[in-house]
């Protein structure tokens, strides 16, 4: 399903990745599967779809395996099947697991206005008490015009906030990955893996911004962070805004999430 890889480079780009480890890789799907893979999402507003809007996030996903159509069923197989091979070498732990279920993963669009704060993703997995180990993102939108926007920022912590023990933010953007079709994104997510896409998208009407995402589990260390949900970050115009600190403790609690972040 995927072209030729040179996975001693990308094994090399990703041990070196700053503000945490990571790697991307152009042209992953061959361009046949490619270009089936994105005609087969759902529109934007399908009934079937999970729709996200809040002020700290806004999409829509969908994960059910019996609505995939083949092409993309097969691709999440073999993410899970064939690909984890290759991240355990990179990451040289083969107790690395796919997570079949796709607990927060699948199709992801954003359309105009779209966007999700920076963030670090759940650490700990609600249903398989696994660690989150890796994330892969493939962009599957055919002629993005940069202009805009939606691609994924990677942020380095404040360690100011960290040594103060006062709240975790992230501080220094990094890295932008611009998002181009069929570009892979793998990174390791509990590095202080601070990402997202905090401005709003600004593309025409109409348009999609469409991704997959498949996520990679270890067993989870001793004491490790028992978080369960996603942790998000205020965008500059929210700082010290009560209504969206709250939205940040609730949207990160496990007993609450499902209260303040799906419409």
């Amino acid at each position: 399903m995927i072209r030729d890889v040179d996975w001693e480079a990308v094994k090399t780009d990703f041990q070196c990745g700053v503000p945490f480890r990571y790697a991307v890789i152009d042209n992953f799907f061959i361009p046949e599967v490619a270009e089936k893979m994105s005609a087969e999402f759902p529109d934007f507003n399908s009934a079937d779809v999970i729709k996200y809007k809040n002020p700290l996030e806004h999409k829509h996903t969908l994960n059910k395996w019996d609505i995939f159509p083949p092409t993309t069923y097969r691709a999440f197989h073999w993410l899970g099947d064939e690909l984890t091979s290759y991240l355990s070498d990179i990451i040289d732990n083969w107790n690395l697991k796919f997570d079949y279920g796709l607990n927060g993963g699948g199709w992801h669009m954003h359309g105009r206005g779209g966007n999700n704060n920076i963030h670090l993703d759940y650490n700990l997995h609600p249903k398989l008490g696994r660690q989150r180990k890796l994330n892969i993102i493939v962009y599957m939108t055919e002629n993005w015009n940069p202009e805009w926007g939606g691609g994924l920022e990677l942020w380095a912590d404040d360690y100011n906030y960290w040594k103060n023990n006062k709240k975790q933010r992230p501080e220094f953007l990094i890295k932008t990955i611009e998002n181009l079709f069929n570009r892979a994104i793998i990174f390791d997510t509990t590095e202080n893996s601070w990402h997202g896409l905090p401005n709003q998208i600004n593309c025409p009407e109409g348009i999609v911004r469409k991704s997959i995402a498949g996520y990679y589990t270890l067993p989870a260390p001793p004491l490790t962070d028992p978080r369960c949900r996603a942790l998000f970050t205020p965008r500059p115009e929210q700082v010290d805004d009560p209504e969206v600190e709250t939205l940040i403790k609730k949207r990160a609690d496990m007993n609450k999430s499902n209260e303040v972040y799906r419409t």
